[in-house]
């Protein structure tokens, strides 16, 4: 496992924050997962929230670090309702992780950051972008919607397969308070942790069917 998600899950109390309900409403991506790879396709996962700043970014982050990890054959996107920024705080919390930041020029409010891994080549680019962003999946992907505002004003997510709610609390109500920080890693570790047992319940289920066929 890379470093970073190593240490990052093994923060988390797995008990606490995968729990038989939590565990009950990720199990939907899990399956769409499996059915999408079983079949020898390439499987694309569209984290949604408003403003494509913060619960979003985590999300697209790890799940893609994990999905690497565990060799599977899955791209993570991520988009919103809005284009702002992807926040500055995330971009911290994320290299408190242990991850590595390489922020490109940019002449506009909105830089791009590729994040990656040590031990990986592979970086992951964070922005803002809107659903319709030409480098997110157009059909055939899962939009997981990561908070409240986004699932209750994008009724239809056109080309998904499936629209999948599995909503975290906003740190951004900690902003410029002594939390701040602290508040910022506690949800990146409950994202990382979740996006890793995602990927590896996937892997599990796919070398189940394989020693039974």
């Amino acid at each position: 496992m890379t470093q970073p998600l190593l240490a990052i899950v093994a923060q988390g109390n797995d008990d606490e924050i995968l729990n038989d309900h939590r565990q009950h409403q990720l199990q939907p991506l899990i399956d769409y997962l499996v059915h999408k790879l079983s079949t020898g396709q390439m499987a694309s996962i569209l984290f949604v929230c408003t403003h494509n700043s913060r619960r979003s970014q985590f999300s697209q982050t790890w799940a893609q670090l994990s999905a690497n990890h565990f060799n599977l054959a899955i791209q993570c996107f991520s988009g919103g309702t809005e284009v702002t920024a992807c926040n500055p705080r995330t971009i911290d919390s994320l290299n408190r992780s242990g991850l590595d930041i390489d922020c490109k020029e940019s002449e506009d409010d909105n830089p791009h950051y590729l994040v990656s891994c040590r031990d990986s080549t592979h970086a992951v680019e964070l922005y803002s972008k809107r659903l319709d962003d030409p480098k997110n999946p157009v059909e055939h992907f899962a939009a997981v919607i990561t908070c409240d505002h986004a699932d209750q004003n994008c009724p239809t997510i056109l080309g998904a397969d499936h629209r999948i709610p599995i909503r975290y609390k906003d740190p951004k109500a900690f902003d410029d308070s002594p939390q701040e920080a602290v508040m910022y890693d506690t949800r990146s570790r409950q994202i990382a942790t979740e996006m890793h047992y995602i990927m590896q319940k996937t892997k599990e289920a796919l070398s189940q069917g394989e020693r039974q066929d």
